[in-house]
Formats: C-alpha cells, structure tokens, sequence
C-alpha cells in the first residue's frame, strides 16, 4: 500500500505552536494535503497524551485512529521530539531527538522515566539534562520496536551535527548505541543529496518530515512508503532501506530552509562557505562569530563530491507547497485572501495537495486554476526555480517567475 508518513509534528502544547493544533484539526489537514500517516509528536506532555489516549482507538498493529473513525480516517503513530541539553568531552550539547513507539504502554514507561529526570509538562518538546545515549537507552529498554531518530541533524543550534553544539559522527554521540540508530532526519536546511557526500551515512536512511507548529503546514516535507499499513511495516521500511518499500522522499528545495547559508540575521549578512572562509568565519560588520549554516557544516565533513550518489540511497522529489506557488504565479504574497479560491478548488476537484503536486497533469490543474498556476506546478517538478538561500533563522525567498532575483538560478532535477 502507498503511504504518505509525516512524523516529526507538534501540539499545541509546545511553545510557538498554533492553539489549533489539536487532533480534529491534525486529521483534517493531513486529509487536505494527503498524508495518510501522521505523528502524534509530543506525547510526554500529560495533558497531550491524555487526549491521544482519550480520542483514539487502535486501528492497524501499531497505529491509531479519531474514535469513530472510518477505513479512510488519517492514522496516527506515536512520536514525540525530545531536547537533550548536556555536557560531553567538555562542550555543551544540544540535541534533539524523535522518538517512535508502538504502543501507549511503551509510551508509558518512557514517560514514566523521564519524569524522573526533567519536567514533562513545561513544553511538549522537553528540555532535559540527558545525554542523547541515555535517552536511547531508556526508549530501547521500553520497547526494543521504538525507533530513535536525530532531529534535523545539522541545524546549527540543536542537532547531532549541528555547527554550534553537535558532533562530527553518530558514534561520537551515541558511542555503543549507535546501532540502534537506523535513520536521521535531513531538516529543511539539508537534502538527501548533500547528506550523500558523507560516507558515514551510507547505511543510515534519511527520512524527511514537516517538524510542523501548526496543522497547515504538515507534509511540507514528508516519506513515501509501498508497505503494509502497520507501524511493523514502516519500521521495517525504514530500517531495510528497500528501495522497494521506501520509495522516496518529499523535501524542501534546502536553500529555502532557514539556516541553508551562513551569516548574521541582525546584520543582514549572508555568506557561501567560501565566502566565510575569507572572513574567517567572523562577521564583517559586528566582528562576531558567524552562524555557520547547514551548507557549510556537511562540506566541513563531507568525504565526497557534489552528485556522487551511494547505491542504496533513497530518491527524493523537491517540492514547493502548493499555497506558494499560487501565491508566486498571481504575484501575491501567501497571506493574501486570493490564494484561498483556487486551493480551494484544486483541493475538492484533484483529491489532495499532494496530488496536485505530484500526480495531475496540466490540463486538470489548468481547468481548476488558471493556467499560470499550471505552469507554476510543472517548473517546480522540474526543478525550475530561483533562490535566495536562508540563513542564521531565515528563510530562503524562493520564486518561480520572478526574473529580479538576483541570486543564481539553482535548477535541481528531482533525483528519481
């Protein structure tokens, strides 16, 4: 069976999160943008997971769906992202960690012991003071069916490679549980091509997921599976890494995430690795330590060239959401009342986002839009697309008929 899985969300109990992120709304966006599985994301909260247990029931082995709910109900697997903050080989590190499991009992026991190390109800992403091994000691020892994944691992500030805190291998980190470390998530600032040039990662599968704060922008990035519709059969997609099984995955064109680029948000400096360099990485107008980028980072670590790609690796598609490209083809921005009619209306005649943006042909997307909308969907499959690269909390300007930008043309083939 296909299956489009997001699994790094949050609730609304995590801070800077939309109070409309509640269950009925998870469920019905992820219908809207085609994601047939979803993750609960922050149940160590209390009050969260008091609602996962009280609104869903058991659908297939290891998922869950909104009580009542039908054969085609959104399913739910239980996830939830944790901030391990802590000192190793004298450097401070901050890590962030999602966690899967395949029961509420499993849930239960983790919870049960990292009440004894931190505050569970402060955030539904809790911070503690856990080396990132101990965390996954304690999620195995709960259920040796739980899967323990860096979060957007090269972030700058909160990552297993990231620039400010993390570490130069998995090992470094997770020391002898590093076996048990069978995937990473890519972040927006990172694609699986970037994450190819590091031969260490060759046996690690890259999965791609929204890290969304409110139900609108699920499936920003995502996975696309052909297995059984169990949470068995995922776990066991993404630990094989079958090419038959994980098909591919959905990502952000990664110059558009906000820390692709190195450089100062205050002082509006924005920098290519090489251009860091002749600055020696500090600021030119504050003289202040750059923020160096995700871009930066894996070329720092990187054994490898650009387009070498391993024999087991995963494809991905690049994709931009389909709000946006409406937004580029009638020249507004995403905020504006207009966009509203034609999504609308793609959405109700063509079935989801994703199948706008990956399976209509143009003639059905013209006939439910306007032509330009059309066009707008095809040059972003084909990679089409102009940049300014984000940076240091930034997000990239990505545009597909703006001729002004003066950033380079970045025309990247989806590798499929």
């Amino acid at each position: 069976m296909k299956i489009i899985a997001d699994f790094h969300i949050h609730s609304k109990y995590s801070r800077a999160t939309s109070p409309s992120t509640d269950l009925e709304n998870l469920s019905k966006w992820a219908k809207i943008k085609g994601v047939n599985v979803l993750g609960t994301g922050d149940f160590t909260h209390p009050l969260w997971f008091k609602e996962l247990r009280e609104k869903l029931e058991p659908a297939e082995q290891g998922l869950f769906k909104l009580r009542g709910g039908d054969k085609s109900s959104v399913r739910f697997i239980l996830t939830s992202e944790i901030s391990c903050i802590y000192s190793k080989n004298n450097k401070v590190r901050k890590i962030h960690i999602i966690v899967f499991a395949p029961s509420f009992e499993a849930v239960e026991k983790i919870n049960a012991k990292l009440n004894l190390i931190g505050n569970l109800k402060s955030d539904g992403r809790p911070i503690l003071g856990l080396d990132a091994k101990e965390l996954a000691k304690i999620v195995l020892d709960a259920d040796e069916d739980c899967l323990v994944v860096p979060a957007h691992a090269w972030t700058p500030w909160f990552s297993v490679f990231g620039s400010k805190s993390g570490f130069n291998s998995l090992e470094e980190c997770f020391e002898d549980y590093t076996k048990y470390i069978y995937a990473i998530e890519t972040g927006l600032s990172s694609d699986p091509a970037m994450n190819w040039k590091l031969s260490q990662l060759d046996k690690i599968t890259l999965i791609s997921n929204s890290d969304s704060h409110s139900p609108q922008k699920i499936g920003r990035e995502a996975n696309v599976f052909d297995t059984d519709l169990s949470y068995q059969g995922i776990l066991d997609a993404i630990k094989t890494k079958d090419k038959n099984k994980f098909l591919y995955t959905i990502e952000f064109f990664p110059e558009e995430g906000k820390y692709h680029y190195d450089g100062h948000r205050l002082c509006n400096i924005s920098l290519t690795p090489k251009e860091s360099k002749k600055y020696n990485n500090i600021c030119p107008k504050c003289k202040k330590p750059l923020v160096i980028g995700v871009l930066n980072r894996v070329e720092e670590l990187a054994d490898r060239q650009d387009g070498f790609i391993p024999k087991e690796s995963v494809p991905f598609k690049s994709l931009i959401p389909l709000e946006e490209i409406i937004a580029d083809s009638l020249g507004v921005t995403t905020a504006s009342k207009k966009i509203s009619g034609f999504y609308d209306s793609l959405i109700k005649n063509l079935g989801s986002e994703f199948n706008v943006l990956l399976e209509s042909n143009k003639e059905d997307i013209e006939k439910n839009s306007l032509p330009k909308i059309a066009e707008g969907v095809i040059k972003v499959r084909n990679g089409e697309v102009k940049i300014k690269p984000g940076y240091d909390g930034v997000y990239g300007k990505i545009k597909i008929f703006d001729k002004e930008l003066d950033k380079k043309i970045i025309k990247q083939k989806t590798l499929l």
